[in-house]
């Protein structure tokens, strides 16, 4: 049989956990950007974000139409499903909240990326059967990413097996989290110190049961000791490409002050190794005027 060969180029999502962090403003984006329209340059410098935001709450209207008015179509939003569904309800009974949920962020159409549902690590292997139970109810027209934290999904043979069978057998993408590089050393800031208290030491599983494979890389406050760390992802997003899969990585720090650039070095790094890779956009960078936001 001849090889299919793709039209579509390979691509690489990458981005952070926000998008309006003004400690970026006059660092990286422009010293001009206007509060409420971070995302626009957000958007020149990264590919898709976290959406840590809908964890919290359902966005009003409002706020999703003025996502999609600053978003271009090539950008992804990878949202998380409420704490109230996910930590509060655990997955039962809770389709008043995931439908008024979907009902919102519907309108963004082909912006949405997975929807990820990060589960407490209190959700354990036995507890499998609910997820089965709720993925099956899931409208097929989203894309979808579970996140687990219990250690119980992280032992290995069969006492992981039966996850990664669950979600491969609905195309249900797992999300990986790396806080390796984060816990290296001896914590110096507030911001390490806090992220050793709260940011999770589990085995890093790269697995991909799905098209469009998560990875949240957890780093420490030197970008460049991060980027050396994160520096095996390289090999295996530039294999997951090549399978014609699309990876969305999401880069964080303590501080989070250098996530940008950290997530445009890691893009140069894997496009390196992969020929014809989808382009990045060119980021408005600190020394230059955000023209199309003046008011006339």
């Amino acid at each position: 049989m001849p090889a299919v060969i793709s039209l579509v180029p390979p691509t690489l999502r990458v981005g952070c956990p926000m998008w309006a962090n003004r400690e970026w403003v006059g660092t990286w984006f422009p010293a001009d950007t206007p509060i409420g329209r971070e995302l626009e340059t957000y958007a020149t410098w990264c590919t898709t974000v976290e959406g840590n935001t809908t964890f919290y709450a359902t966005p009003p209207e409002h706020t999703v139409a003025r996502w999609v008015e600053q978003a271009p179509d090539t950008f992804r939003f990878c949202f998380k499903l409420p704490q109230e569904l996910t930590h509060q309800r655990r997955l039962r009974d809770c389709e008043d909240v995931l439908f008024e949920f979907l009902d919102r962020v519907d309108p963004m159409g082909p912006l949405l990326g997975p929807i990820q549902i990060q589960l407490p690590a209190s959700f354990e292997p036995t507890d499998l059967p609910v997820l089965d139970l709720f993925l099956s109810d899931l409208p097929a027209r989203f894309d979808w990413a579970v996140e687990v934290r219990h250690p119980g999904f992280f032992a290995g043979g069969e006492s992981e097996r039966p996850l990664n069978d669950l979600l491969a057998s609905r195309s249900v993408n797992r999300v990986t989290l790396d806080s390796r590089a984060l816990f290296l050393g001896t914590p110096r800031t507030r911001a390490e110190r806090e992220a050793w208290e709260n940011k999770p030491r589990l085995p890093v599983r790269p697995v991909a049961t799905g098209t469009q494979p998560l990875v949240r890389l957890i780093g420490q406050s030197d970008a460049e000791a991060s980027l050396a760390e994160w520096e095996p992802w390289v090999a295996k997003l530039a294999e997951w490409l090549q399978a014609g899969l699309e990876p969305h990585v999401f880069t964080h720090t303590p501080d989070n002050a250098a996530a940008p650039d950290l997530a445009r070095r890691l893009w140069a790094r894997v496009a390196a190794l992969v020929d014809d890779i989808a382009p990045l956009p060119d980021a408005l960078s600190s020394g230059e005027q955000l023209e199309f936001f003046s008011e006339t």
